[in-house]
């Protein structure tokens, strides 16, 4: 009775559709995606660009209404993107009543009307069939990027592929193909329940949707390629089809880095070398210029040997003699004044009124 029911329900659609004139596109009509009770998805309906111009709208079979492009609610926002010839179906806080059919429409503005469809189905549950960790993932130019679809125990054994909504290629789980874009690995972990794709060589054009899908259920993802970063080499393999042949990409040591670090250590270690040496410098000066002083004033003392003869006791006369070893002294023109004491402990004393003869004497010192 329920499969007499789907049945009845398929007919039905199919008949709507005919009366309006509606064209479905095969390649990528009937697709199933499950959503968490409260999640969001977002689905890109492709276009031709001949009929960027047209009008387009998203259909709920549910309450059959159209949402048209560049309408925005509170749990349903529809998009256009000439540029990109899509556009963007985001659903919000979906629940159980949204359970259901929906459709891309494109008015192909051609009389009778022609409209071209492409059929969802969506299932609201609390254990999806397929699901991804992020449905949006972005990456490099000459990087890789890495994206990990999940399946419930039910889709075990069903084909798991990786698509590209654009030119609708798809790469299956367990074999590896390389086109002059990228290169495409897909690997199974049956323990978790997910594979993972691996996605090297990026390049721009490399961007848009794709999908993971484990038999007719699908989950949307959106890949960014960004410009490559500049402190990166790129080191890109010879294009070619070739088994488990990767272009990889090979990282230097970040010579911005290194730069930035010779550029500030390099003035600073010469500027503290400098400075030491300044304070090398004046210690030596500042630890010899006593000994200089010393040396000068024995050497201008030195000039003058300033002999004193102790008479004897009984002398009565006391003699003293000052030479002058350099004439050549620019102070000789100066008096040299000679005082004579009494010597400690001399019996010998100076007379009174007496003469007092001091003998002062220019001596050259022989070279």
């Amino acid at each position: 009775m329920a499969a007499y029911t789907k049945i009845k329900i398929f007919y039905i659609s199919i008949g709507f559709w005919l009366i309006l004139g509606v064209e479905c596109y095969d390649a990528w009509s009937n697709h199933v995606l499950t959503i968490y009770p409260g999640g969001s998805v977002t689905i890109p309906c492709h276009y031709d660009k001949k009929y960027s111009q047209q009008k387009k709208s998203w259909f709920s079979e549910i309450d059959k209404t159209y949402t048209y492009t560049n309408t925005t609610q509170q749990n349903l926002s529809v998009i256009d993107h000439p540029d990109q010839s899509l556009f963007t179906v985001t659903m919000r806080n979906l629940q159980n009543k949204h359970n259901g059919r929906y459709y891309c429409v494109v008015e192909t503005g051609e009389q009778p009307p022609k409209n071209i469809t492409y059929e969802y189905q969506l299932f609201i549950q609390a254990a999806p069939d397929v699901s991804v960790v992020s449905s949006s993932v972005s990456g490099h130019e000459g990087g890789d990027i890495s994206v990990q679809c999940l399946y419930s125990s039910g889709y075990q054994n069903k084909v798991k592929q990786w698509c590209r909504y654009k030119d609708q290629r798809c790469y299956t789980v367990g074999r590896t193909d390389t086109s002059q874009n990228s290169s495409v690995q897909i690997s199974e972990d049956d323990e978790r329940r997910s594979f993972t794709v691996l996605m090297t060589g990026l390049r721009r054009t490399d961007s848009g949707w794709y999908f993971c899908s484990a038999g007719e259920t699908l989950y949307p993802v959106h890949i960014t390629v960004t410009e490559a970063e500049p402190d990166k080499e790129k080191n890109t393999s010879e294009s070619g089809h070739h088994k488990n042949n990767y272009n990889t990409t090979k990282v230097s040591g970040n010579p911005q880095k290194d730069n930035k670090l010779l550029t500030v250590w390099l003035p600073v270690s010469a500027a503290l070398l400098l400075l030491l040496i300044l304070i090398s410098v004046f210690i030596w000066i500042w630890r010899r210029r006593p000994k200089q002083d010393e040396q000068q004033i024995r050497e201008r003392n030195g000039s003058r040997n300033i002999d004193t003869i102790y008479s004897k006791p009984e002398d009565p006369v006391i003699y003293s003699t000052i030479n002058d070893e350099n004439p050549n002294d620019a102070n000789k023109d100066i008096t040299t004044y000679s005082t004579n004491d009494d010597v400690p402990g001399s019996e010998a004393k100076l007379p009174a009124g007496g003469t007092v003869y001091s003998s002062v004497a220019t001596h050259q010192q022989q070279q």
